[in-house]
């Protein structure tokens, strides 16, 4: 070891664990995805996703960390110097999804706020406001921000100041912190459930969600308006990075923290297994509420809501104001998601703190400072009106394309460079239950060709035409491919310093 913290128990690293996997992505991403390709479709394929890809990616990450004893860019640079910048790169795209998550988690603070007199209103739309952009693909035309909302911006403080409370001693403070941050949120989520399956019309949510029209999942050549299996497997796996926190560098630098007696397989299903738990249950309540609203409503399931980010706090509200209680109910749901929040958002913070502080030895509170300074001002533009529609191209392109990447750099990297029989080895030394060769099959070559697939067919669909409801190619070029190759440049940068991260080879 060279003189890192480490977990005070295995229980706090499960826990942290559990903690980063289960968040927003949960409760917040997870529902309108699968909303939004399907129902119980994308339930079918995300649970193979998880299966097949996540869980021996999760096993992989921990063991590149507990075996190079370094962040990501460390761990790289441990396999071959020249391999630093493609560590930088995974935390930076996980950094640029935490500067966005906070501003996520400042609509969680504001909406819980709001809660306590049901201040949204009978239309919570109007807090997401979004100003009419031009809609053609002319770049000279001027973007409209729309107002600065400095409500949200008071609540992107006060989650930074969270997320620093929870990172500010690394491991020590987040073992004790995800004792409250985890456990918390799946008692009122519980009740959630409870009462989401009880409504009126419930059943028709339900069945949506849980009943796979089986077509989509091989409709390789959709009609337009329909759903097509590029675009449905594409989300079920990236959807299971995201909500893993597989490819941001998190699991890297959390396995460096492991002790010398933590089991990585059996851990890394209990982790799996456990998120995926926790967005099923919380499916339930959701398409639960869904289904009493179309009942209420008259309209399709299909139709009742508007996906995308804004889902959760643009139409929950309106279900909430429908439901017995709704002050109580709109609480508790509130803080449900901010506690959630808080865990996903001080991993990825922890991820990019670790690699700082082992590149240039600052200390723990000095490099958490710097991150969140840094994710403070990448929050800035999510202020805007126009906010929320950037923030849809940012994790669009960061999930769909990011995270892709740098999963398929890592299944590549170990897979033809360092050889996945090492790594196996490695992780059955440093567990019960023992992985065999099908673990090597799958990150040499199965996760790898999935991705290549789905990642090719993402960039013909975006050379075919922008992403986004305003269909803007510079709004997509800026926000998207702009961001991707932002990251790049300043992950070459860090790399290409005098000061450079330890390559000495690990023990064996």
């Amino acid at each position: 070891m060279n003189g890192r913290d480490i977990w005070s128990n295995r229980t706090a690293f499960v826990l942290a664990s559990i903690g980063s996997a289960i968040g927003l992505g949960n409760l917040w991403r997870f529902p309108y995805v699968c909303y939004e390709f399907g129902g119980g479709a994308f339930l079918f394929a995300y649970l193979i996703c998880l299966v097949v890809a996540g869980i021996p990616l999760l096993m992989l990450e921990f063991a590149l960390g507990k075996r190079m004893d370094q962040a990501a860019p460390g761990a790289f640079a441990a396999i071959h110097s020249r391999l630093e910048w493609f560590g930088w790169f995974a935390v930076g795209v996980g950094f640029i999804i935490c500067s966005y998550y906070s501003a996520i988690m400042s609509y969680c603070v504001n909406y819980f706020g709001f809660s306590f007199s049901l201040a949204w209103g009978e239309d919570p739309t109007h807090f997401f406001e979004r100003e009419v952009l031009d809609q053609t693909n002319d770049a000279s035309q001027p973007w409209q921000l729309g107002s600065f909302r400095w409500q949200i911006f008071v609540g992107l403080l006060i989650s930074w100041a969270m997320i620093l409370f929870c990172v500010w001693k690394g491991a020590k403070t987040v073992g004790k912190v995800v004792w409250i941050t985890v456990l918390g949120p799946w008692a009122l989520l519980l009740l959630f459930v409870i009462r989401g399956v009880t409504l009126k019309g419930a059943a028709e949510g339900l069945a949506f969600y849980f009943t796979p029209q089986w077509e989509v999942l091989w409709n390789f050549n959709p009609s337009p308006g329909e759903i097509g299996a590029h675009g449905l497997w594409l989300a079920a796996i990236s959807q299971v990075f995201f909500s893993l926190t597989v490819g941001f560098g998190v699991m890297i630098a959390y396995g460096s923290f492991m002790d010398d007696k933590t089991c990585i397989v059996r851990n890394s299903w209990i982790i799996g297994l456990g998120d995926a738990l926790t967005a099923i249950v919380g499916g339930m309540a959701v398409f639960g509420a869904l289904g009493h609203k179309a009942l209420v409503t008259g309209k399709p399931l299909q139709e009742v809501v508007s996906s995308g980010p804004g889902l959760t706090f643009a139409t929950y509200p309106e279900i909430i104001n429908g439901l017995p209680y709704p002050v109580f109910f709109g609480i508790l749901f509130f803080l449900m998601l901010s506690l959630l929040a808080i865990d996903s958002a001080f991993s990825l913070v922890e991820a990019l703190s670790t690699a700082v502080r082992d590149k240039f030895g600052f200390s723990h509170q000095k490099a958490n400072i710097i991150v969140a300074v840094c994710g403070l001002f990448f929050g800035l533009p999510y202020m805007f009106g126009v906010g929320i529609h950037w923030l849809d191209i940012v994790d669009h392109f960061m999930n769909f394309v990011g995270l892709s990447i740098v999963v398929l750099g890592t299944c590549l990297i170990v897979g033809w460079y360092k050889r996945p029989s090492e790594m196996r080895q490695f992780i059955n030394e440093k567990s019960k239950g023992q992985i065999g060769v099908w673990w090597d099959i799958r990150i040499k070559y199965f996760i790898p060709a999935a991705i290549l697939y789905m990642l090719g067919f993402e960039i013909y669909e975006r050379v075919d035409g922008p992403y986004g409801e305003f269909h803007s190619r510079s709004q997509e070029l800026l926000f998207g491919w702009g961001v991707l190759l932002f990251i790049l440049v300043v992950g070459l940068v860090l790399a290409a310093l005098r000061k450079r991260l330890p390559t000495n080879p690990p023990p064996s």
